[in-house]
């Protein structure tokens, strides 16, 4: 039997004292109607209705049950907005992940334009590369996240790419930092301080083709994620790294300065990634959140021209 659809019967009927006037409220024929009242007496063994020829008036068992109805019919009601919000990403756990060089304020905007627009939604916000962000899409334990390009996408649809240009940290002695922008060619000698190979395979693979396309071939590479590490490594061992301005362009620190590329030939080229057909309210809540505070805040724009659709197949993207 459908408790609910029962119930709902009892209490049109309780509240029209009519079962024509309950039947056309429900948008159902008076005879089954009628048929599901005796249905649910019979379920409950207790007679709702005195009913007569010219009036149907409650039993004291229907006086005592008709609060217990109208309570549940509200817990049923609020059971199903709560499943559509649950359907339509609009609550429940978002579980996300942004890569190591999303500068704080990047992050801090991101989370208050998410919350802002979705806040009945916990966000469980990662720090990953794309390399572990393919694999926790892989094993279903990501929802969206932003990915560095170039990466294999299979499986994913994406957000607009964007691009955020790279500039160049180096030692404060170096000759290069006497011009306002600096070419590749022009830190032959110095060694690289890069991401490691494993944390995204084709973009490592890219940069140090465009750096030999410019004219640089660094004599050595050394490995370093973290800030303070790099930083460290660039002093010690008067080497460069790359990175976008919003990373490193204003918190250089004593004895590293940060110049801009000639040309711009290295960029970070990022997009909001997420399964195939799973680009609900909250993924699109949270690939917008991210577009506004990298455009806002990393200085970052469109790399490819947009689009009518927000939610487009990984394949329409060049990369």
């Amino acid at each position: 039997m459908d408790l609910i659809r029962h119930l709902e019967c009892f209490v049109a009927v309780a509240e029209e004292s009519h079962f024509g006037r309950a039947a056309v409220r429900l948008h159902m024929a008076q005879p089954p109607l009628s048929q599901r009242i005796q249905r649910l007496e019979r379920e409950l063994e207790v007679r709702l209705f005195d009913r007569t020829s010219r009036q149907v008036a409650l039993t004291k068992a229907g006086m005592l049950l008709l609060p217990e109805a109208r309570a549940l019919l509200t817990r049923a009601a609020t059971l199903r907005a709560a499943a559509r919000r649950i359907r339509d990403g609009e609550s429940g756990l978002l579980r996300a992940a942004l890569p190591a060089d999303i500068a704080s304020a990047t992050v801090a905007a991101l989370m208050d334009a998410f919350q802002e627009n979705c806040a009945t939604v916990e966000l469980e916000l990662q720090e990953l590369s794309t390399g572990e962000q393919l694999d926790r899409f892989a094993a279903q334990e990501l929802d969206v996240g932003l990915v560095h390009h170039p990466c294999d996408v299979t499986g994913l649809e994406l957000g607009p790419v964007l691009r955020r240009d790279l500039g160049v940290l180096l030692p404060s002695n170096a000759p290069a930092t006497e011009h306002r922008e600096v070419t590749l060619a022009s830190l032959n000698g110095h060694e690289l301080v890069l991401f490691p190979r494993a944390v995204s395979p084709a973009l490592y693979d890219d940069v140090l083709t465009t750096c030999a396309r410019g004219g640089y071939t660094p004599p050595a590479i050394r490995h370093g994620r973290g800030d303070s590490f790099v930083r460290g490594l660039v002093l010690s061992a008067s080497a460069v790294a790359f990175a976008p301005r919003d990373a490193w362009g204003d918190t250089t620190g004593p004895g590293l300065v940060w110049r801009p590329l000639s040309g711009a030939p290295l960029a970070w080229r990022h997009s909001i990634a997420w399964p195939h057909g799973h680009g609900d309210a909250a993924v699109r809540a949270f690939a917008d959140a991210a577009e506004h505070a990298l455009r806002t805040t990393a200085d970052a724009r469109p790399d490819v021209p947009a689009r009518p659709t927000h939610l487009r197949p990984a394949a329409e993207y060049w990369l």
